[in-house]
């Protein structure tokens, strides 16, 4: 079996490629956004032919239930800034594309082993929440924007901008696909994304851990 983990930014792919050297599993950086995404995932799959592509770094949380340096894991995925109208076709519903789903599903059996990774870890601190990743090509950094993405996804665990359009590179591949986001910030409880940018001063190694210990349930 071979692996690919696609990244978007230096930080992650450093912190990642340090726990894996084995030449099963690739780790590369596509860089953000969404067509770097999709870029990045369509490359890997012609040049590496991975059997399960993963999707790793961090993201904007929701919901109560949801802290700083937990990780969620996509039980599924969508955009939150596409909108194809109803001009043509009235089913389309806001974040798809029009002629594709709606939201893109985890691979059960991918989604049965990220939940379960956490058993596996030695830090019982670690908080893995299965939920709907929404990918779109904009930073969080206020709270105006988070509540305007929450009020079409209220059931949202995580933002970012490029799990769902991995996801849909993979969909039209028929490679297996899942997300882990580790959380960064909270938006609607943070001013001018100071949590982010204090998570990268002080995070902790291990939370990248759950998708090492995730790759190793594969195997």
């Amino acid at each position: 079996m071979k692996i690919g983990i696609i990244v978007a930014m230096d930080k992650e792919l450093r912190q990642l490629q340090a726990l894996f050297t084995d030449g099963r599993v690739l780790v590369q950086k596509c860089g953000i956004g969404k067509v770097n995404a999709a870029l990045g995932a369509q490359r890997m799959i012609n040049e590496f032919h991975p059997d399960v592509i993963i999707s790793s770094g961090c993201a904007g949380g929701n919901g109560d239930d949801v802290n700083i340096q937990d990780v969620v894991v996509s039980s599924e995925l969508c955009y939150h800034d596409v909108y194809c109208g109803t001009a043509i076709d009235n089913s389309t519903v806001y974040g798809q594309v029009q002629g594709l789903p709606a939201r893109y599903q985890a691979d059960p059996r991918l989604l049965s082993k990220a939940t379960n990774a956490q058993l596996s870890t030695l830090d019982s601190q670690l908080k893995i929440i299965p939920g709907l990743i929404v990918t779109g090509d904009w930073f969080v950094d206020s709270k105006e924007k988070m509540r305007e993405i929450i009020g079409h996804f209220p059931e949202a665990k995580a933002v970012d901008m490029e799990s769902c359009a991995i996801a849909q590179t993979c969909y039209l591949n028929n490679v297996p696909f899942i997300s882990f986001r580790v959380i960064s910030d909270i938006p609607l409880r943070d001013t001018d994304a100071s949590q982010y940018h204090n998570f990268w001063d002080t995070v902790a190694d291990h939370s990248f851990q759950v998708t090492k210990t995730f790759v190793e349930s594969l195997f």
